[in-house]
């Protein structure tokens, strides 16, 4: 951990840090080395993404499967969480708690009923869709903004019932607002930044952030450079003004942490290059303008939030305590 004041890292060490969003697809470069980037910074609570809209059922359990055996050979360092309690518990003892999250729906081959297969498999929060349209909903990226499918409608009723929390990230406008109006109890962005800080179509209106707001949801700021500030840059500053800009707009109760930290950044420019349908505006054809907020950046934050003027309830809250109180919630 980086120097920092003892006031910043009792705030770190004294409570709960949950990171909502973590790509971890089949195949990623560096993962052996990026976990213990994370606890030595002074997470608690990593979401993983098993799962993801270009996976079918068939890939998706296998990346589920490999991923569980990898925990579950490291019980003296991980924990994966069924319940909201398991999360303090890992880090009483010196664990870092894991948990699962698709980035799209189509991992369910658009039968509602594996919401709660999957679920007693550890996902305990799922995308509608990733940028493009699928069965359920349109992307952030897609040219139409149609909303919910009838599917999509079902399938938010369907992980209501289960427990498996909705994440509204990288989905279409007009579905992310029926999705929110349909939704009983807290939803979340997972990772999601202001439209009103950097002007992106992955980032949000103001009315989107106060629609999850009026829910009680949390948005987890993201740490990809094109979504924090007009430089691309993936620092504290930029990364901070979004905090600040949703505090502001809907409180600081309702703001949490989503890195979205890319650790396989020569693979996700590949993914970039190969797929201009999918990423079609706002990205840089340059792999040196792809930058990404590391973990290690975690206690210059905190000092940041500190000279911003934040509360040191309100920076525990923003650490990991908003998104403890949403799981707590929802998941069963």
């Amino acid at each position: 951990m980086p120097a920092i004041s003892d006031r910043a890292k009792g705030l770190i060490r004294d409570n709960l840090v949950m990171d909502m969003c973590l790509p971890w697809g089949p195949g990623y470069k560096n993962k052996e080395s990026t976990l213990p980037r994370f606890q030595a910074s002074g997470f608690d609570f990593v979401s993983l993404t098993v799962g993801m809209d270009r996976l079918g059922i068939s890939e998706t359990l296998k990346n589920i499967a490999a991923e569980r055996a990898r925990i579950e050979s490291r019980p003296d360092r991980y924990l994966l969480v069924e319940t909201a309690a398991d999360i303090p518990k890992a880090a009483s003892e010196g664990k870092l708690a894991l948990g699962f999250h698709f980035q799209g729906s189509e991992c369910l081959g658009g039968d509602k009923n594996l919401v709660g297969a999957y679920y007693k498999l550890g996902v305990r929060h799922m995308l509608l869709a990733y940028n493009q349209k699928n069965r359920a909903a349109d992307g952030c990226h897609e040219r139409t903004d149609c909303g919910l499918s009838r599917y999509g409608l079902e399938l938010v009723a369907e992980m209501n019932r289960v427990g498996m929390l909705l994440d509204l990230s990288h989905t279409g406008y007009r579905s992310t607002m029926e999705a929110m109006e349909a939704c009983q109890g807290p939803c979340i962005f997972s990772h999601a930044n202001a439209k009103g800080v950097k002007d992106h179509p992955r980032n949000l209106r103001d009315d989107q952030a106060k629609a999850l707001a009026a829910k009680d949801g949390v948005i987890g700021v993201n740490g990809i450079g094109f979504f924090l500030g007009p430089d691309n840059r993936a620092s504290v500053d930029n990364f901070v003004n979004h905090i600040e800009y949703y505090s502001r707009l809907i409180g600081p109760g309702q703001v949490g942490l989503g890195l979205d930290f890319v650790y396989f950044h020569e693979q996700m420019f590949a993914l970039y290059q190969a797929n201009p349908d999918r990423f079609p505006e706002g990205y840089s054809p340059n792999e040196e303008d792809w930058d990404y907020f590391p973990p290690e950046s975690l206690g210059r934050l905190v000092e940041e939030l500190i000279r911003r003027g934040f509360r040191d309830d309100e920076i525990t809250g923003i650490l990991g305590g908003n998104f403890f109180r949403v799981v707590g919630r929802v998941w069963k």
